[in-house]
């Protein structure tokens, strides 16, 4: 890797892998620092998260957390995990049984906060399950919900030396069970504070860090702290995995997540922002490999577009609304669509000849113009294959209730 003059070397970690079908996410070793968001929608409202998290995907997010404090939560885990076009990682509050829940929906991460959950079995029960499926988890010591005990123990304050030791302390929980597929965060919203945790945590652990300044507030404020705290560590070489923790819309987290990494020569510009659903059972194409074709056919051209490749037209157009360009398949068809607005239907086999095409005229016309090209009757056929793939595969083609009825079962087990 080369190094900008005035950055350190990047501080060598351990490599933790968050599994997705088609885009897994590695943080810490060598892997690019990554970008993350949390949706603010309620999990349980599964086509708004999921509409989130395709606008945050497209904005640059790579990974994704979302809440899981309630049962209903779990349950649109469930449903959003094999529909996400990027790791999904469950944030367990209060409630250990949640993160049984958010490991039997199928999530990628899950973060625990040390001063949520403190009883020892039950941190130790977590990991072993995480441990058996291979689900890595976050230590996510936050400064504003610091374990009573620590935070006595340090002189009745927040100090980094609490902070760090509230990571350590959770560390040991997990070596005793053999568990070691660890990251960890140690925010605060005071900048100093939170750029001296993570300065100590660095001496003390190889684990992948994710670093954040916690509730920085609005823009532009919140804006300049968050980016004062990351960019100061990131310049010394220490972070992993970054979060703008912004009181906005979760998309500017990701956008301001991308743009920083861009301008400290951290991440490189791509020609074509390329998401895509993993593939799921609503999928008629293979995803991936028209995925990979279109890579292939964008790879020259520069063309700053945010593209999407979606395997269906039922669910597709909605949660890829805000890329520039897309395309989902639908009963031997591809839809096109300009940001969210139907333009055009083509053969299955000239799906990616006419992704290309298509961005071609909004460059040179832009978006208005590429729709004002929009083929009559467009609109009208993806709704009737949206509703023909309906009645053919049912409202639940991912099998999402037997996930439901599985969390049911392990937390009324527990």
């Amino acid at each position: 890797m080369q190094f900008s003059a005035g950055r350190a070397p990047r501080r060598a970690t351990r490599a933790v892998t968050l599994a997705h079908p088609s885009n897994p996410v590695v943080v810490g070793g060598d892997a690019p620092i990554s970008i993350q968001s949390m949706t603010i929608t309620k999990t349980a409202d599964v086509e708004g998260t999921l509409a989130q998290v395709y606008a945050l995907a497209a904005a640059g997010a790579d990974i994704v957390r979302c809440t899981c404090n309630r049962q209903d939560a779990a349950e649109g885990l469930a449903q959003i995990v094999p529909r996400s076009p990027v790791p999904i990682v469950a944030d367990v509050h209060n409630n250990h049984l949640m993160a049984f829940a958010a490991l039997e929906a199928g999530v990628a991460c899950l973060r625990l906060n040390p001063g949520n959950i403190t009883d020892p079995t039950k941190i130790k029960d977590i990991a072993r399950e995480a441990k058996d499926r291979g689900v890595p988890i976050r230590i996510g010591v936050n400064g504003g919900s610091l374990d009573s005990a620590l935070y006595e123990k340090h002189g009745g304050k927040v100090t980094p030396e609490a902070m760090v030791e509230s990571a350590e302390q959770e560390l040991r929980y997990f070596d005793e069970v053999g568990f070691d597929d660890v990251k960890i965060s140690v925010k605060a919203s005071n900048v100093p504070l939170m750029i001296e945790a993570y300065r100590q945590l660095a001496d003390v652990t190889d684990h992948p860090l994710h670093l954040g300044v916690t509730e920085a507030g609005p823009p532009p404020a919140g804006l300049v702290k968050a980016t004062a705290g990351i960019a100061t560590l990131l310049a010394e070489g220490i972070g992993d995995t970054i979060r703008y923790s912004l009181t906005a819309d979760p998309v500017e987290e990701a956008r301001a997540g991308r743009v920083l990494l861009e301008a400290m020569g951290l991440r490189e510009r791509k020609n074509v922002d390329l998401i895509a659903c993993p593939s799921c059972g609503r999928a008629e194409i293979d995803v991936i490999q028209v995925a990979k074709e279109a890579m292939e056919a964008f790879a020259d051209r520069q063309i700053p577009l945010q593209i999407a490749v979606m395997g269906c037209v039922v669910n597709g157009p909605g949660e890829a609304r805000d890329a520039d360009l897309g395309i989902a398949a639908g009963r031997k068809k591809g839809h096109l669509f300009v940001r969210g607005q139907n333009v055009a239907v083509v053969p299955e086999d000239e799906m990616v000849e006419s992704l290309v095409r298509w961005a071609d005229l909004i460059m040179e016309e832009g978006v208005d113009g590429a729709l004002g090209r929009a083929e009559s009757g467009a609109a009208e056929a993806a709704e009737a294959d949206r509703v023909a793939l309906l009645e053919e595969q049912g409202d639940d083609a991912n099998a999402s209730g037997v996930k439901v009825d599985l969390i049911r079962k392990t937390i009324a087990d527990h």
